[in-house]
């Protein structure tokens, strides 16, 4: 997977920083993953979240047009090799069916909208080891008759 030049250029300014996504929330008042979509060029900012954001970081103005562009979404054809990343890709392919029946037993037909939609990430501590929640919340959509 390739990034973004632009991505790796936020990144480093994040990292000269000494912040956080986490930090930059309480900065935008956006959750920390909408600001890392930003950042990867998967969600886009209003021109205010990028001024703010751009001059948090110390970079040029130039940078704030681009974070208000609309992005081409999505990691592309190839199945991800990022291990962490290819997780979830399992996770999909192996539980995807069945959260789907799941979700179809709960709601009926429909989807889950990734555009009116949610994602935190929490740690939780566990004696056997630390352990990610990953909660997605999305509003239900669904499929009308005509």
């Amino acid at each position: 997977m390739s990034i973004p030049e632009i991505t790796q250029q936020l990144l480093a300014a994040k990292q000269e920083k000494g912040l956080s996504f986490a930090d930059l929330e309480k900065i935008l008042g956006r959750d920390e993953v909408w600001i890392a979509a930003v950042f990867y060029r998967q969600a886009s900012a209003s021109p205010e979240e990028a001024k703010l954001l751009v001059q948090t970081l110390g970079l040029g103005p130039i940078y704030i047009q681009q974070l208000t562009e609309c992005p081409l979404k999505g990691l592309g054809p190839v199945v991800p090799t990022d291990p962490l990343i290819y997780r979830f890709y399992e996770i999909i392919q192996v539980y995807g069916m069945p959260i789907k029946s799941v979700i179809h037993d709960k709601f009926g037909d429909g989807i889950m909208s990734a555009i009116d939609f949610t994602l935190d990430i929490e740690k939780e501590s566990d004696p056997k080891g630390d352990r990610v929640k990953v909660i997605m919340s999305g509003k239900f959509l669904p499929y009308k008759k005509w």
